[in-house]
């Protein structure tokens, strides 16, 4: 713990803080805030997929809520949105090239669980 705040402390968080009005872990924690919104960029990590597809791979959220997610996800720049002109309409979902950006840390998110599960089945 005493090395994660020595780290934190020279890191110049407080010159940045102050130069941009907002702190760098509050921009991240902005863009990925929500129940939805780390699974959501997780499943794209493997590929454009329809909005049923992500439906299905997250079945206790909402119709609501995941169109809330996407339309922020996609406002935020992490996700694009390619509509299809057929009928039915047609949607898919895909990270951009700065939501790709991501992928090491859900990544590592997702390495840290598995040690996390290991651990606590240690115990």
């Amino acid at each position: 713990m005493d090395k994660a705040i020595v780290s934190h402390d020279k890191c110049r968080m407080n010159e940045r803080c102050a130069k941009n009005k907002t702190c760098p872990m509050v921009l991240v924690h902005k863009l990925v805030f929500g129940k939805w919104k780390i699974l959501i960029l997780w499943y794209l990590s493997g590929g454009c997929l329809r909005f049923s597809e992500i439906k299905r791979k997250l079945p206790e959220v909402t119709q609501k809520m995941l169109t809330n997610q996407l339309r922020s996800l996609e406002e935020d720049g992490l996700i694009s949105r390619k509509v299809f002109p057929v009928v039915p309409p047609k949607v898919e979902y895909s990270l951009t090239e700065i939501g790709k950006k991501m992928l090491p840390l859900l990544e590592e998110m997702y390495s840290y669980g598995i040690e996390y599960q290991n651990n606590k089945k240690e115990e």
